[in-house]
C-alpha cells in the first residue's frame, strides 16, 4: 500500500490521547451504503488470512471490507501508528446473540506478548451498525494498556471507575493498543449485534509516523495529555502509568529528554562522578 496525503494522518494530539488512554474513537467515519455491503458480506462469509501476510495482499476487490481498509481516512490512522503496509494478524467477526444471559467478562487479548513499553500492535473494531446502550457493545477500560494481565484474571472487576461504553451510530471505530482492558456487553435486543475486529502488526520502526508539523504546538500540550490521570487509577500506581506513557512517547518522537513533571528524568539520575 502506498502513503497517504499527510492531511489524512493523525495529529499530535491524537497520538498523545492514544499513548494515554489506549484507544481512539472515530464517530460515524465509514459511510452508510458501505456499512450496508458490510454487513451483507458478513452474512455471506468473509475469508481470513494467513498470519504474518501483508494487509496490502488481503480482501481484495470486490472486498466490502477491503474497500474500508483502503480507505486514506482509514489508512491514515493506520499509517500513524504501524505504517504504510503492516501485516495481517487476526480478524474476527463477533456475534453477540439477542437476548443473551450473560456478558464477556473483562480481559486484555495479549496474554503471550512480552514486548516492553515500545513496539505495540493495534486493533480496529468496527461497529457496522447502530449500537444502543440495550445492545450492549463493546467497553474499554481506558489508560489500562500498559497494566499486564493474563487474559481473564481481570474477569471480575465490573464498573471502573472512568469506563467506556461503546454506544455509537454505525460507522464507528475503534483503534485500540493491543494491550488493553475491554469486553463485550449483555445484548438485551431481539436483535442479532456485529462488531468487526482486525489486528495489525508494524514492520517498520515506529518513529513519528504521524502528522509530526504539530509536535512542537505548545497548544497541544503533550504534557498534559500524558499526565492526565484516568479516574480509576490509584493514587501511588497512577504515577507508574504516567512514566510507562512518558517511556512511549519518548520511543515515538524519539526524544530521550522528554519528561512529565520530571517523573522519568528523576529516576533516571545515576551520578558517576566523585566526589574530590
Amino acid at each position: 500500500m502506498s502513503t497517504v496525503d499527510k492531511k489524512y494522518l493523525l495529529t499530535t494530539r491524537q497520538m498523545a490521547t492514544f499513548v494515554a488512554q489506549g484507544f481512539l474513537r472515530f464517530d460515524e467515519f465509514i459511510p452508510d451504503d458501505l456499512n450496508r455491503a458490510i454487513l451483507a458480506e458478513f452474512d455471506a462469509g468473509v475469508p481470513s488470512h494467513a498470519a504474518g501476510t501483508p494487509l496490502s495482499n488481503c480482501y481484495p476487490e470486490p472486498s466490502a471490507l477491503g474497500h474500508m481498509l483502503r480507505r486514506p481516512e482509514v489508512q491514515g490512522i493506520i499509517q500513524s501508528l504501524v505504517g504504510p503496509d503492516p501485516l495481517f494478524d487476526h480478524h474476527a467477526i463477533h456475534i453477540r446473540q439477542p437476548r443473551e444471559a450473560t456478558a464477556q467478562g473483562m480481559h486484555g487479548d495479549a496474554i503471550i506478548d512480552t514486548r516492553a513499553l515500545r513496539d505495540f500492535d493495534i486493533q480496529f473494531m468496527y461497529f457496522p451498525h447502530d449500537v444502543p446502550l440495550e445492545m450492549g457493545g463493546t467497553l474499554v477500560a481506558p489508560g489500562s494498556h500498559f497494566r499486564r494481565i493474563n487474559e481473564m484474571d481481570i474477569a471480575r472487576y465490573q464498573n471502573l471507575l472512568g469506563q467506556v461504553p461503546v454506544v455509537c451510530k454505525a460507522g464507528t471505530l475503534l483503534v485500540l493498543h493491543h494491550g488493553i482492558w475491554h469486553c463485550g456487553r449483555r445484548n438485551q435486543t431481539d436483535r442479532v449485534r456485529y462488531m468487526y475486529k482486525i489486528r495489525l502488526n508494524p514492520t517498520v520502526r515506529q518513529l513519528r509516523l504521524w502528522n509530526t508539523e504539530d509536535l512542537n504546538d505548545p497548544d497541544n500540550n503533550a504534557q498534559n495529555i500524558l499526565g492526565h490521570q484516568e479516574p480509576w487509577f490509584e493514587d501511588a500506581t497512577g504515577r507508574l502509568e504516567i512514566v510507562n506513557r512518558i517511556k512511549l512517547w519518548r520511543f515515538l518522537t524519539g526524544d530521550n529528554r522528554f519528561d512529565v513533571s520530571y517523573w522519568l528524568t528523576r529516576v533516571e539520575n545515576m551520578p558517576e562522578k566523585a566526589t574530590d
